[in-house]
């Protein structure tokens, strides 16, 4: 299988870390977000299966298959694997994944061109303004990645393949098939990068992991106008829990008045006033 499926040319180890590196932490009885680095990864059990939310940094799989592991000891299996969208950050060990387990891969449809080998990402905005991360973005894989048969789209009733209490929404803006996950049981979102819960273009909120709700990483973030209206939607659920791409997870008055705040001023504090996108 790793000769039909395989991760971009330009993937590598990236040498970013947080305090939270390798924590894991239960979110709710059923889902635990795990911090691979600098990024969430979420593991939800259900109906004795275990669904995976993207999957993390290049060339860091050995903790995360060793967190399967321990739910198949336990017996639950891995089912497949859901993705909020194919930036390297989000799909670093899905070939690993994939090819130890032979599961599906599910994401939107226009994501699909990402994700079999088809279309590279827009290369990483370094010159936006922000802190030391986004000046280091250049250095980011943007790359492809060829998952060929193993990707499918997510269905278009709105359905999430394995996990019948979610829905998926299209939050596109930081990519174009960008799509977030919502539970309305409990209010729980899975918002991958359509906002995150801090800054991820400042070195210290990065290495801190100190929450604020806040946009998409700005240099990755291709159209702006589809990325508010996005945080509008999802503003628009009423979410009681989210958990995002990068940060930690939020709840309750926090996220709503994050939310809030985030959606009465997104120009001023979401959207850079320079960069090759922000216009």
């Amino acid at each position: 299988m790793k000769d039909q499926i395989r991760y971009g040319d330009d993937y590598r180890f990236i040498p970013a870390f947080s305090f939270k590196s390798g924590e894991l932490l239960e979110v709710t009885t059923d889902v635990s977000c795990y911090v691979d680095q600098i990024v969430n990864v979420v593991l939800i059990e259900a109906n004795d299966q275990l669904v995976i939310v993207d999957t993390g940094m290049p060339k860091s799989s050995e903790k995360l298959i060793s967190l399967i592991e321990s739910r198949h000891n336990k017996g639950i299996k891995l089912a497949a694997i859901l993705l909020t969208h194919g930036h390297f950050d989000h799909v670093g060990t899905v070939v690993d994944i994939v090819d130890k387990w032979n599961v599906p891969v599910f994401a939107h449809e226009t994501e699909l061109p990402y994700l079999t080998g088809k279309l590279d990402y827009p290369e990483p905005d370094s010159s936006v303004e922000g802190g030391f991360v986004a000046k280091i973005s250049r250095f980011f894989p943007n790359e492809a990645i060829n998952l060929g048969e193993k990707v499918e789209a997510l269905p278009t009733t709105g359905q999430v393949p394995f996990l019948d209490e979610f829905t998926w929404v299209h939050t596109p803006g930081h990519t174009l098939g960008h799509v977030s996950y919502f539970r309305k049981r409990d209010g729980l979102l899975l918002a991958g990068d359509a906002f995150v819960t801090l800054r991820q273009d400042s070195l210290y909120q990065v290495v801190t992991q100190k929450g604020e709700v806040s946009g998409p990483p700005r240099y990755f973030t291709t159209d702006w106008d589809s990325s508010y209206d996005s945080v509008k939607r999802l503003a628009n659920l009423k979410p009681s829990i989210a958990i995002t791409g990068h940060g930690p997870p939020i709840k309750e008055t926090e996220l709503t008045e994050g939310l809030r705040h985030l959606v009465d001023h997104y120009q001023d504090v979401a959207v850079p006033d320079n960069g090759r996108y922000s216009h």
